[in-house]
């Protein structure tokens, strides 16, 4: 929620609460929400709409687009289960994970490579379960690799830095590229007041857009081109 007011965009870019951290451990109240999930824990599903070129380096050129201004797509890793099927552990987003493992495969590169994710945290526990996936921490320890400051903009690995989906928003459709954008802004140093530091040794993003709790997942590595 911090990150989405540092993001003129974000549906949360107003908002005015003077401690959020007192505001997102409210318990949950059964008769204005639901019995175990408060407002912080769910995403707003929204208008938007978002627009991106993917484009060759003969592209680059016809568009008028310096390189630096550019970032290149170094992997992709796709993974589909079946929608109508309990999952074997609801504490597993096996199918994020599978994903995930071909992106960063066919890219060449280790989750530990990557300087910064956009991952679809629909709800605060894919977000956590997110981080287990990609393999930041072990089954169970998500939570605290998030409490130890590992995601924040100053951690380790910066995590969903325009807000995500809880913060930003969530217009279905149109959340993917947006992920794809923010990846964008931030390797290529234009974003704004969210801008976190990209380091020069790693070069990289990731964003990971799922479909269906776990059924439909598209993982995409990015590369600052210059």
């Amino acid at each position: 929620m911090e990150n989405a007011r540092l993001c003129p965009t974000a549906q949360e870019y107003e908002n005015k609460t003077a401690d959020l951290e007192a505001l997102a451990l409210t318990e949950p109240n059964p008769r204005s929400f639901t019995d175990h999930l408060n407002v912080f824990d769910c995403s707003k599903v929204s208008d938007g709409a978002s627009a991106i070129a993917i484009v060759t380096e003969e592209g680059l050129k016809r568009c008028g687009v310096a390189p630096k201004d550019a970032v290149e797509i170094l992997g992709i890793g796709h993974a589909a289960d079946d929608l109508t099927a309990l999952p074997a552990d609801p504490a597993r987003l096996d199918t994020v994970a599978h994903a995930v493992k071909i992106a960063l495969e066919s890219a060449g590169i280790t989750a530990g490579d990557l300087a910064t994710v956009e991952t679809h945290d629909c709800f605060t526990i894919a977000g956590i379960l997110g981080v287990e996936a990609i393999g930041l921490a072990p089954q169970g320890k998500g939570a605290d690799f998030v409490l130890e400051g590992h995601t924040a903009r100053d951690g380790k690995i910066p995590f969903n830095t325009t807000g995500g989906l809880i913060g930003w928003g969530h217009p279905t459709g149109a959340t993917g590229v947006h992920q794809a954008v923010t990846i964008w802004e931030q390797l290529t140093g234009k974003a704004g007041a969210a801008q976190i530091s990209i380091p020069t040794e790693k070069p990289y993003g990731l964003t990971i857009n799922m479909g269906g709790d776990d059924r439909t997942v598209v993982a995409i590595v990015y590369k600052k081109t210059v």
